[in-house]
């Protein structure tokens, strides 16, 4: 079957056959590594809680220290009511898996009434955590768990003088959890909506605590949470069952996926590009489809012709780079589209060591994996059966990934907003520092 679509691709050589890719579309997909990383930047950027807010605090119960961190209880608590509570300086961040903090109880006081927890902006600041809606929190002097009503639940172990506690939200399973000395306390599910803010409270005379929002090492190993986590999250999306032939289509009766069209060519193809042997690469194209090179100034002669150059120079034979960037790549000068690409390419001249430069970059396979993508996409554009000339831009699996993305970003909309979203560049550049470490 591959055999005879690759014939058909010979017979369809002729000027107008087939469909063709927008050469403006296979440019625009090129992105240097520092571009993706400041993706991956933009999409990490959130303001951290990092101290205490002494704006909006119970401030005639509590006092707060000059560095933000710690809150001692002032007063003789005469009442309910005399509760020192104090939030930090920003929400919770929502675009992660998971956030957590911790406070250290220097003090249990007289009565041992401090708590952890989250509050809601609009929090009366004269009442502890859980005591009103929107809020939750941990009681030290009971143990017992409040989450906007009056009256506790039976939760953890009461704490005192030298504990540390912890309070998380763990977004991909949208509940709430409190730690006690490295310890996992408990869970429950999280149902209070909108910004939510840590906070601590103390509540008798002489109770004091201290906070750390990350600044210093947690006593519970967060990190093997979140990836015990992940992994829980990923068991059960293993086990959910898809319907038979949900990920592969046949189309035309028996006839093969247009993915199959060309198959052994485009194959081969890539190797070459990959391996930087461009030169072949032409005579191939030239031999199997010729109408993907006729035109001397498409984006696929651009992109081959430039990285020819860049293997030159990764050769170190910077002569025949020149040479060769004289003869094939002046022609290109005019054209706006590959003014970027084209100048970083030429530029490479202008270093001693090119690898080591701001723009090495397009001497590393990913720039070889880029031309492979676009000549990949063009040869398929070839197909004579091909009914959606954008169906060829992107693999089945770039087409997977891209759905993949797309239900992320949908289940942080059903999350409210919260939780980590799918960025592959990122999600490849964690998998290589797990594999480094």
């Amino acid at each position: 079957m591959v055999a005879n679509q690759e014939a058909e691709a010979a017979s369809a050589a002729a000027p107008g056959a087939g469909t063709t890719v927008d050469p403006m579309r296979l440019a625009s997909r090129w992105r240097s590594p520092a571009e993706w990383e400041c993706a991956a930047a933009e999409l990490d950027a959130e303001p951290l809680p990092s101290e205490l807010n002494t704006v909006n605090s119970s401030g005639l119960f509590a006092v707060v220290s000059i560095d933000k961190l710690s809150v001692k209880y002032l007063g003789s608590h005469h009442h309910g009511h005399d509760v020192g509570v104090v939030q930090a300086d920003r929400p919770a961040p929502t675009r992660r898996a998971v956030y957590y903090f911790e406070m250290g109880v220097k003090n249990a006081g007289y009565k041992g009434q401090t708590s952890i927890g989250f509050t809601s902006e609009s929090f009366k600041m004269r009442r502890q955590p859980g005591w009103e809606s929107n809020s939750c929190g941990y009681h030290g002097d009971d143990g017992y768990l409040y989450r906007g009503q009056g009256k506790g639940e039976s939760f953890g172990p009461k704490f005192t003088s030298g504990d540390t506690i912890g309070a998380g939200i763990n977004y991909l399973s949208q509940e709430f959890f409190f730690t006690k000395n490295g310890s996992l306390v408990g869970a429950f599910p999280k149902e209070i909506k909108g910004p939510l803010y840590p906070t601590v409270a103390v509540h008798s005379q002489g109770e004091e605590l201290t906070v750390n929002f990350g600044k210093e090492p947690f006593c519970f190993d967060i990190e093997g949470y979140i990836l015990e986590e992940k992994m829980r999250q990923q068991s059960m999306t293993d086990k959910l069952k898809l319907e038979e032939n949900i990920s592969h289509v046949r189309q035309n009766g028996h006839r093969e996926p247009p993915e199959m069209y060309g198959l052994s060519h485009r194959k081969l193809l890539r190797q070459l590009i990959m391996s930087g042997d461009i030169d072949s690469t032409f005579k191939r194209l030239e031999e199997w489809y010729p109408q993907v090179i006729k035109d001397e100034k498409s984006v696929i002669c651009f992109l081959l012709h430039s990285q020819r150059f860049i293997e030159y120079i990764r050769a170190e034979q910077l002569e025949d780079a020149v040479k060769y960037a004289r003869a094939n790549l002046a022609s290109f000068l005019t054209h706006k589209a590959f003014e970027g690409l084209l100048k970083e390419s030429v530029a490479l001249l202008a270093y001693e060591k090119p690898a080591e430069s701001c723009i090495g970059y397009l001497l590393d396979s990913p720039q070889r994996e880029f031309v492979a993508d676009a000549v990949n996409a063009a040869v398929l554009s070839t197909n004579p059966a091909m009914k959606d000339p954008e169906s060829c831009l992107y693999s089945c699996l770039e087409r997977l990934l891209r759905q993949l993305t797309v239900c992320s970003f949908e289940r942080r909309t059903f999350n409210n907003d919260q939780g980590d979203a799918f960025l592959l560049h990122k999600e490849v550049r964690n998998c290589e520092r797990s594999r480094r470490s």
